[in-house]
């Protein structure tokens, strides 16, 4: 199965594997809608040799029907039948050819065409013929089905604009986007995509980020905002200058992972192909034996006789719906429709076994900050020891500027809060930005302003290293207990006072995490934040175990505590600062990964909006392909195993074993690509966040 030249052996499984970048670009199969038409069939018919093989088997099939009433004698009938089998069937006995010469390997291919030949030789050539074209018919149906579900990749594609308007000084030029250059500034007109990933310079609109994020709602920007590739302007006129190549933009990156997701393998499929590998010629062997030990040993017919079907015939039948072809398609096909489903919600799977793995999940940690809250934390509380008590404080004032100083060249979600709070009240350029700044290991941070070493950091570290009068910690310690993060502010003289930020808890996490307790996933925060903060978010969203003040290795510990626990354990946070945690978990899910470059390579899962609520989603999605897989294998080997029995009985016709084994195949093919139409029952929590109908699934 895995040698090229045997990729006739399951048309379905060849293009899971082997994705060219130029059908993507240029697909054969471009309905825009994603739906299977006759256009799209009549492009699989000119295009693959399975299916052109059908209308003149057909036609020959109806001749050989005819062949009898010439007159010819069944030794010549029998000739002139065997002649029609390589017109009828050519790819299939040439797949067979290369199978046995070239690859010294029995398939599917060998199977077909030996029981075609004796089929033949018994005298039940309709039969054979019908056998060839239907199976000719299911493997190019497969095909084409497998190219309809890879159309979210053309589509992807065609998201980007391949040409953008270059501006340069009042000059406007249409050209290439591989042209573009990094910081070259562009025109985006009203109602046309992003070329590329850029930052707005001047004008506003609303952006719709749909096809890429799933999300419903137009985001608006302006001038300082960034602009996804394949993303669609809204009303206004943007001027965007570029800050990814081509090559490295957010679309060409979705489609690299989905590509990539769509050619590995689970390990589930490689075990099947492992089992194919080795059924297979267990069925030809045991086939020969039902046809020669019966004959010879106990002196039973080998051909057909009045009172009843011949060891042959059984042992062709046997043959016929033994073939694992429908086994062998029934993941691939099933796992390719789920992550193109996923894809297109803006949930990105980096492979079968991540989508698989998902729904065996038991327990889920959860990083706070950014994940269960918005990762925009607000300053909330401004405290100078010398606080004048009035509400435009003065001395309050100072601090802030102080503390806005120390933190202007920060980037982190802290220091960009109290800047950010600075700013806004015109206090930023009171200080000049301190310099000599220099990071206190995740306990602050330093810098010199007007010749002073001033110091902005936590609670511990200032006990530890500054005179904090004692009132001060009390009510440092008060804002901590409330949920809030604290930051102390020293001048190179004297502790100034205190600043607490607070970090707005999502709206949809309590929905999200009470819609997988429902599922029995059991949840649990993991993070380095202080305990009372911990304490605050988990009381908001219902969550019984929360692990605060963590050190990164104390993460990855808890992690395994909680694999031995429940079993399979992922980890769920931003990508970024809690990296160590998504490798060291079962499955490392990352949210927020559209134009974040890091994100999307960290996690074994992207949620590409930043949003929790695409979470349950995506474990629904994985239990039901899993579900669809499991079902699909067992009406493969349960069905082949009646249809074996009641042949070796001697009570099955060729025809039905024909029937069996195509009719499975197709089976698990159509049954495979519900899949692609999953549609989640959300919960009556994430109903009313999202404002949805339940739909069931």
């Amino acid at each position: 199965m895995e040698n090229q030249s045997n990729e006739r052996a399951c048309a379905t499984c060849v293009p899971f594997t082997q994705i060219d970048s130029e059908e993507i670009i240029n697909p054969g199969l471009s309905d825009r809608a994603g739906k299977m038409t006759l256009s799209g069939f009549w492009q699989s018919y000119r295009q693959g040799e399975d299916l052109k093989v059908v209308v003149p088997g057909v036609l020959l099939m109806v001749l050989s029907f005819f062949l009898p009433r010439l007159g010819l004698s069944a030794e010549t009938l029998k000739w002139v039948q065997l002649a029609l089998l390589p017109l009828v069937g050519w790819p299939v006995f040439r797949g067979a050819f290369f199978n046995i010469f070239r690859e010294r390997s029995l398939s599917m291919n060998v199977l077909m065409s030996a029981a075609a030949i004796g089929a033949i030789w018994i005298g039940e050539a309709p039969e054979a013929l019908v056998l060839l074209v239907l199976f000719n018919l299911s493997e190019g149906l497969e095909t084409y089905t497998n190219a309809h579900a890879r159309l979210v990749l053309a589509e992807f594609a065609d998201l980007a604009p391949k040409t953008a308007l270059l501006v340069s000084g009042t000059l406007e030029t249409t050209i290439p986007v591989e042209q573009l250059q990094l910081g070259d500034e562009i025109i985006v007109k009203a109602g046309e995509r992003f070329p590329m990933d850029g930052l707005v310079l001047e004008g506003q609109s609303d952006v719709d980020q749909s096809a890429l994020t799933g999300e419903s709602r137009l985001i608006p920007v302006t001038p300082g905002d960034g602009v996804l590739s394949g993303s669609i302007n809204g009303q206004g006129l943007l001027r965007v200058r570029i800050t990814r190549l081509a090559q490295d933009a957010t679309i060409q990156r979705i489609i690299h992972l989905v590509t990539e997701a769509q050619s590995s393998r689970s390990p589930r499929q490689k075990k099947i192909d492992r089992f194919a590998a080795v059924y297979t010629p267990i069925i030809l062997g045991v086939a020969l034996l039902v046809a020669v030990v019966p004959t010879l040993f106990f002196r039973q017919p080998l051909l057909n006789t009045p009172a009843g079907y011949g060891w042959l015939h059984r042992a062709l039948s046997l043959l016929m719906i033994g073939c694992p072809c429908a086994l062998v398609i029934s993941t691939p096909i099933t796992l390719i429709s789920g992550l193109t489903r996923a894809a297109r919600e803006g949930v990105v799977f980096k492979g079968g076994v991540f989508l698989e793995q998902l729904g065996q999940v038991r327990a889920m940690a959860f990083d706070k900050t950014g994940t269960l809250t918005l990762g925009r934390p607000m300053v909330c509380q401004v405290k100078a020891v010398d606080c004048q008590g009035t509400e435009d404080c003065e001395r309050c004032d100072d601090l802030l500027a102080l503390a806005g100083s120390l933190e202007q060249h920060s980037s982190h979600p802290l220091g960009l809060a109290v800047v950010e709070q600075a700013e806004e009240k015109g206090l930023l350029g009171r200080y000049s930005p301190a310099e000599g700044l220099v990071n206190l290991a995740g306990r602050g941070q330093q810098g010199y302003i007007n010749g002073k070493l001033a110091t902005i950091g936590s609670l511990p570290l200032f006990l530890a290293e500054h005179e904090t009068p004692a009132a001060l910690a009390a009510q440092t310690r008060a804002a901590e207990n409330q949920g809030q993060t604290t930051m102390l502010v020293c001048d190179g003289e004297r502790v100034r006072g205190f600043l607490a930020v607070e970090d707005e808890v999502r709206p949809e996490s309590a929905a999200v995490l009470a819609d997988l307790r429902g599922m029995g996933i059991h949840s649990v925060m993991l993070t380095g934040d202080n305990t009372g903060v911990a304490t605050r978010v988990a009381g908001q969203i219902g969550l019984e175990e929360v692990h605060a003040s963590l050190l990164p290795e104390e993460k990855m510990a808890l992690l395994g505590q909680l694999r031995s626990k429940y079993g399979q354990v992922a980890m769920l946070g931003d990508g970024i600062n809690d990296s160590p945690a998504l490798v060291s978990a079962d499955l490392g899910i990352a949210m927020g990964g559209a134009g974040n470059a890091q994100v999307l390579e960290t996690a074994d899962v992207v949620l590409m909006k930043d949003d929790l609520s695409r979470l349950p989603f995506a474990v629904r999605l994985s239990r039901f392909t899993n579900h669809l897989v499991q079902q699909n294998i067992q009406i493969s080997l349960g069905v082949k195993f009646l249809v074996g029995v009641l042949a070796l009985l001697g009570l099955t016709p060729l025809w039905v074993a024909v029937l069996g084994d195509i009719g499975i195949s197709l089976g698990v093919t159509l049954n495979g690509l519900r899949a692609g139409r999953f549609e989640q029952a959300l919960s009556p929590s994430l109903v009313k966040h999202e404002g949805k109908v339940p739909v069931p699934g």
